[in-house]
């Protein structure tokens, strides 16, 4: 279970199951008016169910006693009656309820759906992709049945009981006295129960976050377990976990068991002893056989509503809990449009007024490379890494920084390689540049324009990334590749960036570009889904392009195929690409070693090679490196 999960368990009794469940409240309001006329017509029916002990003791007492066929006939009428209208106002309850219900479970749906893609990379890393599934699933299917069912019928059982309850005094209020001595009993009880089933069923519906985990990644790595053979070991942690389900479903089960045993009971012993009372009672003739008869019948009909209340608070402690586990995501701080991080949004004005203007000619100089001069247009400044140091939110505060002090000009135009060790940070660093993560400490500029102070779509629209891992969705190849596109781009920059990552294949699947490419495109090989990948990131000739190893899953030709189109596309674009290999390499116009934290040397390729060490050793394999060329790894995330 994610650490964000298990610290939200712990605090599940901070906010009682009214007040969390009135936060929902924004979501039922737009219906509430259908909505209250359901209740009000639920409300109506159950308390027609009380007059039929009135209508029973006018029988009784009446036509029965005085032996008037007509009479009985004319209240087994009515009775009859009360029945048919009873039954066609639930079903107009039922009616009024469903379509506005499912719209308030439609629209907590898409809120869920549309806040996921708003909050940063930093958070989807701590959470479990199960656990954000069970809650848009079947967290939401729970509060819409409490919202139908459990919440209407708290109502309307509430009512029926206080106005059973007042017949009963009116006919005999000794009788009703007897009824209401266990009321005291049942709330200690009822008050007990809530704390116990609110923990367990938080821990039961955190349990199927991490079931549903389990399946999305047996299911997404089928090809892992079936190659090392390990469908076996899967299975039984599958089954340990689904125990774990199993016991904590039982823990619910028995505590559901005690409360109804509890509520069954109490009023059950209340019964007999009235019943025994007013035998007595009629008698001695004290009280007529057909007010004990309707005193019996009223009581008989409040049960279902009075045993139901087990049932009603479970489901409301389940709906409760649902509710919790939706607002922990929709609480969660999004990634603002337009803001800078905390460590620039405290800066002085003038701080602040400078990261819009050009900045300084600050440029890590390497090996045959000549300054420029500071005066450089903002316009076309290029990108720009001025100090930026970053620990990743859930580092220990004295760890490593992943970065520290990274200080690179990218000039307009310009392809860089960035090359280092695996765990130097390579990754991480382009990760900064379209925001997924913000940098703890510098700024990033894009023609001199800090990307703090830029809108992030706008940043995004500017800025085209290919991944390491080529993801792909269960769409079509045209869409997945247009993805990196505006809405505006057709057909003609799809051919153009297919032809650039020397994507022909597509055309020849069953459908063409329309063929769908299956989840996570594992329809496709590693080769033809990267390609498509660095098609998704050239199509349209982005501004700026950041490509993380592009081409390590392409054999020799194809590489060499794909380098010579991308050179073209290349010089249009002001570009950062890390590299691990020579080929790669090589399409740069300079090189970065990062290493330590630090850009440490930039050059060409072959000064590089001549005059530094550790690059030798990482572009050859040779023993002859620096010490330095480990730093850092223990700290990146790739």
């Amino acid at each position: 279970m994610p650490t964000t999960t298990r610290a939200t368990t712990e605090t599940t009794g901070q906010l009682s199951a009214v007040r969390t469940l009135l936060r929902l409240w924004p979501y039922v309001r737009p219906v509430r008016a259908r909505w209250a006329g359901a209740a009000f017509v639920a409300v109506l029916a159950s308390c027609l169910a009380l007059v039929f002990p009135l209508v029973l003791k006018w029988i009784v007492d009446g036509p029965v006693t005085e032996r008037d066929p007509g009479g009985v006939w004319l209240g087994a009428g009515v009775l009859l009656g009360l029945g048919i209208a009873e039954a066609l106002l639930f079903g107009l309850r039922r009616w009024l309820v469903a379509r506005p219900l499912a719209g308030v479970e439609a629209a907590l749906r898409a809120d869920l759906y549309g806040h996921l893609q708003r909050l940063p990379v930093s958070f989807h890393d701590r959470w479990a992709s199960g656990q954000l599934l069970s809650r848009g699933t079947t967290d939401l299917m729970v509060l819409r049945m409490f919202l139908a069912f459990p919440l209407t019928f708290l109502i309307v059982n509430g009512v029926t009981i206080l106005a059973g309850l007042t017949v009963l005094i009116v006919q005999d209020w000794g009788l009703g006295l007897v009824l209401l001595v266990p009321a005291v009993p049942l709330i200690a009880f009822c008050y007990k129960f809530e704390g116990g089933y609110a923990h367990a069923s938080r821990r039961a519906q955190d349990q199927v976050g991490d079931l549903t985990t389990v399946v999305e990644e047996s299911v997404l790595g089928i090809r892992v377990i079936k190659g090392f053979g390990r469908h076996r070991s899967q299975a039984r942690a599958f089954r340990d976990l689904a125990r774990t389900v199993r016991g904590t479903e039982l823990l619910k089960a028995r505590l559901l068991a005690g409360i109804l045993t509890v509520i069954t009971l109490l009023p059950e012993v209340a019964l007999g002893a009235a019943l025994v009372i007013g035998t007595v009672q009629v008698s001695d003739g004290s009280l007529s056989a057909g007010t004990l008869v309707a005193f019996l019948s009223t009581a008989l009909a409040l049960r279902w509503p009075i045993e139901s209340i087990g049932f009603l608070l479970a489901m409301s402690q389940e709906a409760a809990t649902a509710t919790r586990r939706f607002f922990e995501v929709m609480d969660a701080a999004p990634e603002a449009p337009h803001s800078a991080p905390a460590a620039i949004a405290l800066q002085a004005p003038a701080a602040i007024e400078q990261a819009f203007q050009a900045p300084a000619a600050i440029e890590q100089q390497g090996p045959g490379q000549s300054p420029e001069s500071a005066t450089t247009a903002a316009s076309g400044d290029g990108m720009r890494f001025e100090g930026i140091a970053f620990r990743y939110p859930d580092a220990a505060e004295d760890s490593t920084p992943t970065l520290d002090g990274v200080d690179l000009h990218i000039r307009p135009g310009e392809t860089m390689a960035l090359v280092g060790a695996t765990g130097s940070g390579k990754t991480t660093l382009t990760a900064l540049v379209p925001r997924l993560y913000d940098a703890t400490d510098g700024r990033i500029t894009l023609d001199g324009r800090d990307i703090t102070a830029m809108p992030r779509a706008e940043l995004r629209e500017l800025v085209s990334v290919a991944f390491e891992e080529p993801t792909l969705f269960s769409a079509s190849v045209a869409e997945n590749v247009l993805m990196g596109a505006d809405e505006t781009t057709g057909t003609e920059h799809l051919e153009q960036a297919l032809g650039v990552a020397q994507a022909g294949f597509a055309h020849r699947l069953p459908d063409g570009v329309g063929t769908e490419v299956g989840e996570q495109g594992l329809s496709l090989s590693g080769g033809q889904r990267q390609r498509l990948a660095l098609a998704r990131s050239v199509v349209g000739t982005p501004r700026f392009l950041i490509l993380d190893d592009p081409l390590s899953a392409l054999d020799v030709h194809t590489e060499a195929a794909v380098e010579a189109e991308l050179r073209r596309v290349l010089a249009d674009s002001t570009a950062l690409v890390v590299a691990h290999r020579p080929s790669t390499v090589l399409l740069a116009d300079r090189v970065a070693l990062l290493s330590g934290g630090r850009i440490t040397a930039v050059g060409t390729h072959h000064e590089l090679l001549r005059v530094n060490a550790e690059y030798r050793h990482l572009m050859s394999g040779s023993d002859e490196h620096t010490e330095e060329t480990d730093a850092g790894t223990e700290t990146e995330r790739v």
